[in-house]
């Protein structure tokens, strides 16, 4: 994961942290690619329709490059 994609999927994780993912430990933050799908699904469910629409770009974020072939 690229650092510019780690910093968004963090402060994604700090905006909502409080309001979708207060069960969780204060200091928690996704190790790997399974658990950061887990807690965008956490945000998607608990958020609002904005918290929503940042998942859906957040998961682009965690998709692997595309390979372009000619």
């Amino acid at each position: 994961m690229h650092r510019d994609a780690q910093a968004k999927l963090i402060a994604l994780l700090e905006k909502y942290r409080n309001r979708c993912l207060w069960f969780a430990r204060p200091d928690y933050v996704p190790a790997s690619r399974e658990e950061w799908l887990r807690t965008l699904d956490l945000i998607e469910r608990y958020g609002d329709m904005e918290a929503f629409k940042h998942v859906k770009e957040a998961r682009e974020w965690l998709s692997p490059p595309s390979k372009v072939t000619s």
